[in-house]
């Protein structure tokens, strides 16, 4: 059985490389119907002093959504993007994909040692486990 997106399709990415990581294994799961909303979280301290500023942040994540786009021309029927802000990253993607009544959220999961995996693994294990809508692990490429 061949997998293919046909709605919308919510797409969290961290940083310039998982974007279009993500991106070109998505791809060829993508029909000219798919509708891709690209998502980057900038996680708010909660009170506490953020990170970076802002406006850095928001830079951040337009190169981030610049890079993802690439490999997503010519496959998605449309490819949208959005900056969330949220205090917790797993909460903030999946009220985003309620809001925005996405058909499903699709990432890739990140490789790395055990530590980072460790660290990760988490969003992951909790997205799935918290999401109302359909939660799809792309296959890893790399490994």
């Amino acid at each position: 059985m061949t997998l293919s997106f046909d709605g919308t399709v919510l797409v969290p990415v961290a940083d310039p490389d998982d974007g279009e990581e993500t991106a070109a294994t998505l791809a060829p799961y993508l029909i000219p119907s798919s509708t891709v909303l690209v998502v980057n979280v900038i996680e708010k301290a909660g009170g506490a002093p953020d990170k970076a500023s802002v406006e850095q942040r928001e830079e951040y994540a337009r190169e981030i959504f610049e890079r993802t786009r690439g490999p997503l021309e010519g496959h998605a029927g449309s490819v949208e993007t959005a900056i969330l802000f949220g205090t917790d990253v797993v909460e903030t993607i999946l009220e985003a994909a309620v809001e925005r009544r996405v058909d499903a959220v699709v990432f890739e999961p990140r490789g790395g040692n055990r530590f980072v995996e460790l660290l990760t693994g988490d969003v992951a294990r909790r997205l799935v486990k918290k999401a109302s809508v359909p939660v799809v692990a792309l296959p890893r490429t790399d490994d």
